[in-house]
């Protein structure tokens, strides 16, 4: 092996040690305080070593540098002894900061963590009963991230999912496809069934598996659940009086669709409009995942720029609601096989922005085009601006609000020049701003943004379901 190979080699192995040893002080710092770890935005809980390299890696597309993880772990070792209080910590980007000012490292992350540094203890005091309501693509995936974040620090706790009756082994079924995902790959833990108590325990967490083909048939204190949160996942009700009869069942308090709600109920895209949320309110949407990946941007330019009018096309992948051959459907295309043809169809997602943002009324019309994908789609924003500007300035301002902004969880920014739709299957942020592909001339801008309209939506509603909640953990640094 040459020097030069010998050099590399042991760099390796030297990032793979320090990643290898962050591991358990991250879960350590989940479990005990209820501190999540980021680095530039991203969740490394449960990461593999591999994955908290890429991690670290990423910040050269944010910044322009790689992180040096053996500093990342020194800081993390600092934490682990201190007593702090539940919060997300972006772990790189104090790293960066330290990489950039130096000095004593126990003393900057006194100063840095001073507003956390207040002692352990848990934001709600009793825990949030959640029941999931419906259990396809959605409801599997809310069913993974509640499982994966259980913890002292985040009190949701996932007591049962609620289907329609099904045939014999109809609960195996439903736990193998927990278990198992085409597209988002194994579950990362344990899943148990327990035929006799109609449950799956997975990682620990016993979920109740009830069967009922109406709200109406489910009465949730039989089964200890209190106060829940009841996650609509159906779509079956979009209007009050349809998803009211969710708050009819004994032991249900509020009610969250997953879906763009009807009627006056309040469409939420968090990080725009969630301040909207009330106290009084028990049914809420948490919109499309298109007006999720596209609002949170759009606001950001309507802000700077301001946005005159502007067309939004939509690339996104099939659904479940097509066929998948050729076969009736009542839907205008979407009886064509899903997997062969390109199908072009509406969408609301264009006029659902100004139920999030007002600003933008009347503004944005919008279409869709189903692709042979299965999942992660791409909306392209053709927006006529109130005002000049550059590709690079656009760009920098978008990056910006994707790393220092109160919209940082919902905006993410790539300079890849080789990234496709695969590459952001699993991406937790509601749009990810293609930056190369930005195209603007004066007052004419041209955006490309990637988003999961999975797993990156999931997330929202779940972020939505902690705010519902009342558990609204600090973001630090908050900028």
């Amino acid at each position: 092996m040459t020097n030069s190979s010998a050099e590399h080699f042991d760099k390796w192995k030297d990032q793979q040690s320090s990643a290898e040893q962050m591991i358990p002080l991250v879960g350590k710092l989940y479990r005990d305080h209820g501190v999540t770890i980021r680095i530039f935005g991203r969740r490394i809980l449960n990461n593999s070593t591999i994955d908290i390299i890429k991690a670290h890696r990423y910040a050269l597309q944010m910044v322009g540098e790689e992180l040096d993880i053996s500093k990342s772990l020194q800081l993390l070792n600092i934490m682990v002894e201190m007593n702090l209080a539940p919060a997300r910590v972006d772990l790189g980007k104090f790293c960066y900061r330290f990489m950039q000012q130096g000095g004593d490292p126990k003393a900057f992350l006194t100063e840095q963590l001073a507003s956390i540094n207040t002692g352990k203890g848990s934001i709600l005091v009793e825990p949030q009963d959640v029941v999931l309501y419906g259990f396809g693509r959605i409801g599997r995936l809310l069913a993974r991230m509640l499982i994966d974040r259980v913890g002292d620090g985040n009190k949701m706790r996932l007591r049962a999912i609620v289907v329609r009756g099904g045939k014999e082994g109809d609960l195996k079924k439903r736990a193998s496809l927990l278990r198992r995902d085409s597209v988002h790959g194994a579950f990362n833990g344990s899943i148990k069934v327990d035929e006799e108590e109609s449950a799956i325990i997975a990682n620990g967490v016993y979920i109740k598996v009830i069967y009922a083909n109406s709200p109406a048939e489910v009465d949730y204190t039989d089964y200890g659940i209190k106060n829940a949160l009841i996650v609509d996942n159906t779509g079956m009700w979009r209007d009050e009086e349809g998803l009211g009869q969710h708050l009819n069942c004994n032991g249900a308090a509020k009610v969250l669709l997953t879906a763009p709600g009807k009627g006056d109920i309040k469409n939420i895209v968090y990080g725009v409009n969630h301040d909207d949320i009330a106290a009084s309110d028990t049914i809420l949407s948490a919109a499309s995942c298109t007006t999720n990946a596209i609002t949170p941007v759009l606001k950001a330019i309507n802000d700077e720029y301001g946005v005159k009018n502007g067309h939004v096309e939509t690339i996104h992948s099939y659904t479940n609601d097509q066929n998948l051959i050729d076969n009736y459907h009542k839907g205008d295309r979407r009886g064509r096989a899903a997997a062969l043809n390109m199908v072009l169809t509406s969408t609301g997602a264009a006029s659902a922005v100004a139920k999030c943002l007002p600003e933008l009324e009347g503004k944005l019309t919008g279409n869709a085009v189903r692709v042979p994908t299965p999942n992660v789609s791409m909306a392209i924003l053709n927006l006529n601006l109130a005002k000049e500007t550059s590709k690079d300035a656009l760009n920098t301002h978008l990056r910006n609000m994707a790393l220092y902004s109160p919209m940082q969880d919902q905006i993410d920014y790539t300079a890849s020049s080789e990234l496709v739709s695969t590459d952001m299957v699993g991406s937790t942020h509601a749009g990810v701003v293609d930056s190369l592909a930005t195209i603007v001339e004066g007052d004419r801008a041209v955006l490309y943004i990637w988003y999961d309209n999975e797993s990156g939506y999931s997330t929202q509603v779940i972020r939505m379901m902690q705010e519902i909640s009342g558990l609204k953990m600090p973001m630090v640094p908050a900028q």
